[in-house]
């Protein structure tokens, strides 16, 4: 897109989308479509991406076509990545992700593009995305059933990164799904109440309903408190919630939490139609219906999301109008579904509610199957409110919780663990020497042979107990996670953990919940685990790690024959692990160096003692600028290519490798072939063998040589600036004392004038008045001698030269500034005092930039006073000794003063309060006094008026007499 006012209106829409989407959604319509029209007539911009992302919002829900919805999404992500369009990346990927791709792909498969969208947020600095991504990731999370405790993970990682950016909104979303996640798993007091004590129910409907700003959260609390009741079975509050959240079901159109609306909200209805008057039930099964349809147009376009809710919600129907053979069939279908989708809460309500139906038409056996498994489902899910609601209700489930069930992991039956199976695992654990390869071989193995639900390798690294990895079951197989974090509760029991890696011992524990002595364990408690098994991992004496494994769902799950091959697992693993290790480890180092040499990044040099090179790299045969045959032939020596006067900084390298093996990095110069010299940073190793031969890496320090020497020409031309600067700083305060200079100058002329006429006279009287004479030649001379004096000073002021570090009397300088502006003192009809301490050492410095420091500050503080009345104008200028061989001088006056926190700015470059000043006095005293180690700074005056100190270090030579 080239046209400016299609550009900018693609801009705005763009812009325009965001608080539209809070506001009006016929107005969110109107912009992308608007936006995604202009983008085709008239090409693409960065705004473009993002607006194609949102179609989908249009195209499926207006007008039933979520194909073309889905295509413009893809587009807007593929112009990000083909053309590089990436002011909206973020935005575009988690729009394609949230508002297009859960009405046609399965929900899992939207996280890495939610991912990648959160990392674009913080890689572009945009924040405000970067935090919805988190609560979108929480949302997607909660709809395909993963594990509670780890969406609560996911929520309450999302919940920091809102709270460190200050979004209030995604802030109060992620805060009601973490309530609806707590009562789930059965941490809040009343399971199916979202309060406990981090969530009030009351004050946060009070919060949302005060602010309009609030719509979207407002409207998913309601769809979650609705999910929540409906699951804890109180029907009418699920009924009530769903009432509250549907006239704001405008701001959640093609949010997942819309889906969740039409689900819940339908499975309410029809589980009030049982308890609703008959009159009544009509329009609560017309108000099914309706959700119904609207779950079968999602469930034909994505089965893989929604054929099961679909299939439920059907069934409850044939239900509720008496068809038997159909809702049988239906909440299989609804069984069957979630089960190939993977939603273990999905077929857990579904089991629920096909337990219920056969219970109320006698079948009680089958509902008690029905109603095994779906306990089993919510415990999968980690929903252990939910589970123990269903315990309390129904108490034989209790009474059959030590009966094998159902598992979820590749299990061995105790019977088929023999020699083959001892066989198998040991080989496993000893044939793989890459690391991670190793890794997750070792945590598969443990999974599929222990039964366990979870499990996490520790390896110790340093001393420090670190997670190397996490397994987990999903489906048929073992889900691996690379991890690298250190040990934390959140994570495993650490009383457990430190146990075993103290005392190198097993931890073996059928229901860890149930009176074992680690049951107060904050992991524990929290996560209610059951069956838990802890190995260490022994490698010759030395403890290298753990291995944990537990399973959360079931207790006494770990049998003695599983135990035994899992320990000779642990035995196995510990060896292979540190084995891969060390080789990693190696393979790594060699892989740096293999890089440096391939790169030809830094120059290396295989030597001996005898001054032979037997091999080098294409980045030292460019420094020295050799042939490789130059060098390896033996025509040429390290000691030919070294000049003179660096052979004895050599010798003293090679003593240091033949005593240490290694030489400390240092510099030296390598003559080139073209006899020019190049100054390099050489560090040498020794082979361990012999000593007498090695490698050396070279670094090339031409670069870093012209640009110290660019700093030092940058250096002095700074200090020949600042001379000029200080020179006309010092011309122009000159300036300003023209007329006083003049009065002073003019004073011993008039007198000379005056005395010369009274000598004259007296020569000749008659008789000539020698005596007379004689006096009056004396004043001449002296008033000759004031006029030179001012002359002298003005002129050591106005001339340039360098600064100078010598000895100076700050007292008898302060003496020739005040003299020198006594005349703008009187006519500015200030009154000046002094008082200089005695005794006080001479100060190292520039006499002339001092004194014009002492001039800035005294004209300073005159002008200063020239606004107040004429009897209070007063200068008073003092010296004292300082703290660590200091000398202070102190002006103060009686002016207005600084204004309120601005004694600082005062300094600032080109900061004045003068109609015609230039504003560099300051700036330029301080750089003085700095320059000479001082420091200078003001304050305010007590009663009124301004204080201006520095103070300068003494000069050495007079330090030790001073301090006696």
């Amino acid at each position: 897109m080239e046209d400016a006012a299609s550009l900018a209106t693609v801009e705005v829409l763009g812009k325009c989308f965001a608080p539209a989407v809070q506001t009006d959604v016929n107005l969110v319509s109107l912009t992308i479509c608007k936006g995604v029209s202009l983008s085709i007539e008239r090409g693409n911009c960065d705004a473009s991406c993002v607006l194609y992302a949102n179609f989908g919002r249009v195209a499926g829900p207006r007008f039933g076509d979520y194909q073309a919805g889905f295509r413009f999404g893809q587009l807007g992500c593929d112009l990000v990545e083909r053309r590089g369009l990436r002011r909206f990346e973020a935005s575009t990927y988690l729009c394609f992700a949230v508002f297009v791709m859960p009405w046609m792909k399965h929900v899992r498969s939207r996280r890495d593009l939610m991912r990648r969208a959160f990392e674009a947020a913080n890689r572009i600095g945009d924040l405000a995305m970067g935090a919805y991504a988190g609560n979108e990731l929480d949302s997607n999370l909660l709809f395909a059933g993963e594990p509670l405790h780890e969406v609560q993970g996911e929520a309450e990682r999302g919940l920091a990164y809102a709270g460190k950016v200050r979004f209030g909104l995604v802030i109060d979303l992620i805060t009601t799904q973490l309530a609806l996640i707590r009562m789930l798993r059965g941490l809040t007091p009343t399971f199916g109440c979202l309060d406990d004590g981090q969530f009030n129910e009351l004050r946060t409907e009070t919060h949302l309903s005060s602010n309009p700003a609030l719509v979207l959260a407002a409207s998913f609390y309601w769809i979650r408190k609705l999910q929540g009741r409906y699951i804890a079975g109180d029907y009418a509050a699920a009924m009530d919630a769903a009432s509250k959240a549907q006239p704001l079901l405008w701001i959640s159109s093609t949010f997942f939490e819309e889906a969740e609306y039409h689900f819940y909200g339908a499975l309410a209805k029809a589980a009030w139609c049982e308890c609703a008057p008959a009159d009544e039930r009509p329009q609560h099964l017309d108000a099914v219906a309706a959700h119904y349809r609207q779950l079968q147009i999602w469930a034909k376009n994505c089965p893989e999301n929604f054929a099961d809710r679909a299939a439920l919600v059907g069934a409850e129907i044939a239900r509720i109008e008496g068809r038997v053979a159909d809702a049988m069939e239906l909440y299989e279908q609804a069984i069957d579904s979630a089960q190939e989708s993977g939603f273990i809460h999905g077929e857990a309500l579904a089991n629920e509610l096909a337990s219920r139906f056969y219970a109320a038409h006698g079948f009680g056996k089958i509902a008690r199957v029905y109603l095994q498994d779906a306990r089993y489902g919510y415990l999968r899910w980690g929903a252990n409110g939910k589970v123990r609601q269903l315990e309390e209700r129904y108490p034989y489930l209790r009474a059959e919780e030590s009966a094998p069930g159902p598992t979820i992991t590749i299990s061995t039956p105790v019977e088929h663990l023999d020699l083959a199976t001892v066989i198998k695992v040991s080989q496993a654990a000893s044939g793989e020497i890459v690391l991670d390869k190793l890794i997750e071989m070792v945590m598969r193995t443990a999974i599929e042979q222990a039964g366990a639900e979870r499990g996490v390798l520790i390896l110790s690294d340093g001393g420090k107990a670190r997670i190397a990895a996490q397994a987990l079951t999903t489906g048929d197989a073992p889900r691996l996670q690379l991890r690298d974090v250190p040990v934390s509760a959140a994570m495993l029991p650490e009383s457990i953990v430190n146990h075993v890696l103290r005392t190198r011992e097993s931890v073996f524990l059928d229901d860890a919940a149930a009176g074992s002595s680690f049951a107060a364990d904050p992991y524990i408690r929290q996560h209610r685990a059951r069956s838990i098994l802890c190995f260490p991992l022994m490698n010759q004496a030395k403890v290298t790690g753990a291995l944990y494994l537990e399973n959360s769902l079931t207790a006494r799950v770990f049998s003695p024959a599983r135990i035994a091959v899992l320990k000779l697992l642990a035995s196995q693993a510990a060896i292979s692990l540190e084995n891969a290790r060390l080789y990693r480890d190696l393979a790594e180092r060699e892989g740096k160096i293999r890089r440096l040499v391939d790169a030809n990044i830094i120059g290396i040099v295989v030597w001996n003692a005898g001054g032979d090179i037997l091999e080098a790299n294409g980045e030292f045969l460019r420094m020295v600028g050799y042939e490789r045959e130059d060098l390896v032939s033996g025509r040429v020596s390290w000691r030919d290519l070294t000049p003179p006067e660096w052979l004895e900084r050599d010798e003293r390298a090679l003593a240091e490798i033949g005593a240490t093996g290694r030489a400390q990095p240092f510099e030296k110069e390598y003559i080139r072939k073209d006899g020019s010299r190049v100054p390099v940073m050489l560090g040498a190793t020794a082979f361990e063998e012999t000593r007498k031969e090695g490698v050396a890496f070279v670094l090339d320090l031409s670069e870093r040589k012209q640009a110290e020497e660019k700093a030092r020409e940058s250096e002095q031309r700074y200090r020949e600036v600042h001379t000029e600067l200080a020179h006309a700083n010092r011309v122009a305060t000159m300036g300003q004392l023209t007329a006083s200079i003049a009065h002073e100058v003019n004073q011993p002329i008039g007198a000379t004038m005056t005395n010369a006429q009274a000598a004259l006279r007296w020569l000749n009287a008659q008789p000539p008045n020698i005596d007379e004479v004689g006096q009056t030649l004396r004043q001449i001379v002296k008033d000759a001698g004031r006029a030179g004096d001012v002359l002298r000073r003005i002129r050591e002021l106005v001339r340039k030269a360098p600064p100078r570090k010598e000895p100076v009397d700050i007292n008898e300088a302060i003496r020739e500034v005040i003299e020198l502006t006594h005349g703008e003192a009187s006519k500015s009809g200030a009154s000046v005092q002094t008082q200089l301490a005695d005794g006080l050492p001479f100060i190292e410095g520039d006499r002339v930039e001092l004194q014009q420091v002492l001039l800035n500050l005294i004209i300073n503080a005159l002008e200063a006073m020239s606004g107040v009345s004429d009897s209070s104008r007063q200068l008073f200028v003092s010296t004292d000794k300082a703290d660590s061989d200091c000398v202070l001088v102190t002006v103060r006056d009686s002016g207005p003063g600084f204004a309120p926190h601005g004694a600082e700015d005062v300094f600032a470059p080109f900061y004045t309060t003068k109609p015609t000043g230039l504003g560099m006095g300051l700036s330029i005293c301080r750089s003085i006094i700095e320059a000479r180690g001082g420091r200078l700074w003001a304050s305010a005056n007590v009663p009124r008026g301004a204080v201006v100190q520095f103070s300068v270090p003494a000069h050495p030579a007079s330090v030790s007499s001073w301090s006696a």
